[in-house]
């Protein structure tokens, strides 16, 4: 396992140094990270493996975001409301559907834990537009970043949970940002994203959530990363409480 690991921070690192620039080693690293996703899913990593290249890449991932956490961070941290014209009113079960216990990112076989929350659109007849405004809701960027990893072709024979998505990291608070089920997706990996920008639009996408019996709604989850790399989900329930809403 030890040999495996060292071998995983080797090619990193000699992917990032034949790189020229921050934007192509970031897609790199989003190339790794959608990769390490996709064998996770596809269980051909053993849970143990698949942590240790996570902890590699988001090593890495430190090290290349270190001028953009330079530049950028500051002691004031603002949120924004992942949905344009929605507020905390639309969290599913005011909150309570966010459930830790058991989760688990490298085992796809563990299931169980919600560590997410759920916002959910105005949208009776699942037509993934907006039933008030006619159009379709805009997925903000809840914190600046960037995106690390998306998915775009998901299709109703995929058994994939997530759907279409996206992966941004946060060099300040030093987390990740996934954003799930939309229709479609506006940004790619190596992208920098502002605070509040547009980077998808919501959707029915996933295993579950293309299900009539599932309501319209952004899957919103955040993990924290832990000293040694490891992902910590957080509650992020008072975050977006207290966000900013965007009209």
């Amino acid at each position: 396992m030890q040999k495996f690991n060292a071998l995983i921070i080797l090619i990193l690192g000699l992917l990032a140094a034949r790189s020229d620039a921050p934007r192509e080693q970031m897609i790199t690293l989003g190339m790794a990270f959608q990769d390490l996703n996709s064998q996770i899913r596809e269980q051909t990593l053993t849970p143990d493996s698949a942590q240790l290249r996570f902890q590699a890449i988001l090593r890495e991932l430190r090290q290349v975001t270190q001028p953009y956490r330079q530049q950028n961070c500051t002691d004031s941290v603002r949120f924004v409301f992942p949905l344009r014209d929605y507020d905390s009113n639309n969290i599913g079960g005011h909150g309570s559907g966010f459930r830790p216990k058991g989760f688990n990112l490298f085992d796809h076989k563990v299931q169980g834990s919600h560590p997410a929350h759920d916002i959910f659109v105005y949208d009776r007849n699942q037509d993934s537009v907006d039933d008030q405004t006619d159009k379709p809701v805009d997925v903000l960027a809840m914190r600046p970043g960037i995106v690390v990893a998306t998915e775009t072709n998901w299709s109703p024979e995929s058994l994939y949970r997530g759907g279409n998505f996206v992966w941004i990291y946060d060099p300040c608070l030093d987390g990740l940002f996934y954003y799930a089920h939309h229709s479609k997706v506006m940004v790619e990996a190596g992208d920098e994203i502002t605070l509040g920008q547009k980077i998808a639009e919501v959707g029915r996408t996933g295993l579950n959530a293309a299900k009539a019996r599932s309501g319209t709604h952004l899957h919103m989850m955040y993990l924290q990363l832990t000293p040694e790399a490891l992902p910590h989900p957080v509650n992020t329930y008072d975050w977006l409480a207290s966000a900013e809403i965007i009209r």
